[in-house]
């Protein structure tokens, strides 16, 4: 079944927004933290077999949280599986996919879904954006985690159907699947919620598990997201982007106690949208620092140049586009807290998941004997203890990746771990480790 919801463009920000008050600070300095811990570099070239770190996720084991991994997307160079010491254990190509015109992938985001039937057994399964092929691929994880010879294995059914475009030659546009969460609302099933490249799009397909053991997905609705922008005092302000393409979204995370999906609309801000998609007005609690700067498209350089260098900003002061990852912290009963990279400042903002989702700081990560994270992209959370981090775990995408032994010739990137008790140190923040606060790992 296809069904595409549309949400009306007025959403009421005009209450919301103000211009910043003359000479104010736009933040305040951000909290620091530090991490030691650093995988390998990914190198986008020919020669690092066209590999360029995206996005990660965590999985946890459930019985020995030292055999933990975490799982990052390549695009073009496919998946890499690393231990909690960032010692890679896998690297899986973009191999095509399994459909009669399948053609290479480009892996672009990855979540976990827990516990999920595959043939006669029980699963955790890895999901998969794969934009060169507009549908999801399903990696199952071999539950001896770190221990395995293979932690991944593909299960991807064949033949699915492509989330976003009507046949190949649409697909060949690029217009196709981004973002990648799952969604785990009890015993209604699996879903992945899935954004598309250059469109304002988001999709939900279940997720549905196959006698044969393998994973495919069907009942794909979707829901379009505004485009334009009501300003206080009149008018509209339309992001700018290079003509063809709109204000795309890419990091989204789920609450799986609430059933809110968090959504990062890169040029605009931070969404909160009721699940399932059409079920609630969804509501933007958070806009990047130069909402409602008009730019103009610049032809010579490919990029947005401002129409009025002096106009300001009416965004507020935690994010800085691009809003990139996004995930959410699970506290003790309904607290929590949602963690967004601030791509354009080199920051992560934290957000409440209880009430207004009121903004309760920001940090950086700076190195300790390994390089700052920059521009950081995808990013990944755990409340559980994993290994050594006794407090939970934050792992993030680093761009450019830095140092004395990566060639500064290439296009590098890597992804740092951080002490979440760091985090919570720095910015006054809980800390839950109970394995019942993750409604994923009960």
């Amino acid at each position: 079944m296809r069904r595409t919801a549309a949400l009306a463009a007025a959403v009421p920000l005009a209450l919301t927004l103000a211009l910043p008050a003359a000479g104010a600070p736009r933040t305040p300095p951000p909290a620091v933290v530090t991490t030691d811990n650093e995988t390998p570099v990914l190198y986008d070239d020919e020669a690092g077999g066209n590999a360029s770190g995206d996005d990660p996720a965590i999985w946890v084991h459930p019985g020995d949280s030292r055999r933990s991994i975490v799982v990052v997307t390549a695009k073009e160079g496919g998946l890499r599986v690393y231990d909690l010491d960032s010692r890679e254990l896998q690297s899986l190509p973009a191999t095509p996919a399994p459909r009669a015109d399948g053609v290479g992938g480009r892996y672009n985001n990855v979540d976990i879904a827990y516990g999920i039937r595959v043939g006669d057994r029980t699963a955790d399964v890895a999901v998969v954006s794969d934009r060169y092929n507009d549908q999801l691929r399903f990696f199952a994880v071999d539950p001896a985690g770190s221990r395995a010879t293979t932690p991944l294995r593909e299960i991807t059914a064949p033949e699915q159907e492509f989330l976003f475009s009507p046949d190949r030659e649409t697909v060949d546009e690029e217009q196709t699947a981004y973002g990648v969460a799952v969604w785990q609302p009890g015993p209604a099933g699996t879903y992945a919620v899935v954004t598309q490249e250059g469109r304002t799009t988001i999709a939900t397909a279940r997720i549905t598990p196959r006698r044969d053991g393998t994973v495919a997905y069907t009942d794909v609705e979707r829901l379009a997201l505004p485009d334009r922008f009501p300003l206080p005092g009149g008018g509209t302000w339309v992001p700018c982007e290079e003509p063809g393409v709109g204000p795309q979204l890419e990091g989204v995370a789920v609450d799986q106690r609430t059933d809110v999906l968090y959504a990062t609309q890169e040029d605009v801000g931070l969404w909160r949208i009721p699940l399932p998609l059409g079920s609630g007005e969804p509501r933007l609690i958070d806009t990047v620092a130069d909402f409602g700067v008009h730019d103009v498209y610049d032809e010579e350089t490919e990029e947005c140049v401002p129409a009025d260098p002096d106009q300001p900003g009416l965004g507020g002061p935690n994010l800085v586009a691009d809003a990139e990852g996004v995930d959410v912290y699970y506290g003790r009963g309904r607290a929590g807290y949602v963690i967004v990279s601030s791509q354009g400042d080199d920051r992560f903002a934290v957000y409440s998941t209880t009430g207004r989702n009121r903004p309760l700081g920001t940090f950086r990560v700076e190195g300790d004997g390994v390089d700052d994270v920059n521009g950081s992209d995808g990013l990944a959370v755990t409340n559980r203890v994993v290994g050594d981090y006794r407090e939970g775990l934050l792992v993030t995408h680093d761009e450019p990746e830095t140092g004395p032994d990566v060639d500064p010739e290439r296009d590098a990137t890597n992804f740092s771990y951080v002490d979440w008790g760091q985090v919570a140190d720095a910015l006054g923040l809980q800390v839950s480790t109970r394995a019942g606060d993750d409604p994923r790992l009960r």
